[in-house]
């Protein structure tokens, strides 16, 4: 069984939805500690033909708090201005009726907690781009949680019945396949092609946008198949 376990995001790049669609089983890591100035709750989307950051607003935001721990307000003008962001910047993208059915119900939701609020996002997207994988939640997984790092992860792993761990390139460093080894579990890495290329409403391609771009301006077969464009290591 092929397993994929990360830190939830908001709005990710393409290469997330790849790596959950890569695997039969993801795990939504959700009580880990909340990463601060990190792309958590940020990312980048084009506006007026220029990349520029956006940024969903937290309540309680801490790096000594877990994910599941930290809040959002619905009702917070960032929040809710970022629907008319999203309309001005996109509207002459040639999908975006189609990206901002998929966007409005997730940016519209009055979830108070962030973890759970992209638990919703994640399981909204993968519906869409008919990503078939089977969602956990790690809390809900009755496990060791004073284990770190690696060995929380080789001990999920071995709860779910994991024959294969896949984890993005830049965890090269983080995990050792000599020690998955010992456990009979192979360890992968999954990165997406710097082929993946799409029209963009800027003058220039900018590469790992949000995938809010992906869904404006590709339409969902065209996603589809970017989902399969990665390399394994």
């Amino acid at each position: 069984m092929k397993l994929g376990i990360m830190q939830p995001y908001f709005m990710p790049y393409i290469g997330y939805w790849q790596r959950i669609k890569a695997v039969d089983q993801y795990v939504i890591y959700d009580d880990v500690n909340y990463i601060k100035n990190g792309w958590m709750n940020h990312n980048r989307i084009i506006v007026n033909k220029q990349e520029q950051l956006f940024t969903i607003p937290l309540v309680g935001a801490s790096p000594n708090k877990l994910i599941n721990e930290v809040g959002l307000d619905p009702t917070d003008k960032k929040r809710v201005n970022m629907i008319k962001t999203l309309e001005m910047a996109y509207r002459k993208a040639p999908h975006y009726e189609e990206g901002m059915s998929v966007l409005k119900p997730i940016l519209e939701s009055q979830e108070t907690n962030f973890a759970k609020f992209l638990e919703f996002q994640i399981r909204t997207i993968c519906d869409y781009l008919d990503i078939n994988t089977k969602l956990i939640v790690s809390s809900d997984i009755k496990k060791n949680n004073s284990l770190k790092a690696q060995d929380k992860v080789i001990e999920i792993c071995k709860i779910l019945g994991a024959t294969e761990y896949y984890n993005a390139l830049s965890g090269e460093e983080l995990y050792s396949k000599e020690d998955f080894d010992k456990e009979g579990i192979k360890l992968v890495f999954i990165k997406d092609k710097s082929s993946i290329t799409y029209k963009q409403l800027s003058p220039e391609y900018t590469p790992s946008l949000s995938i809010i771009d992906v869904l404006m301006n590709c339409s969902k077969e065209e996603i589809v198949k970017m989902l399969d464009d990665y390399e394994l290591f």
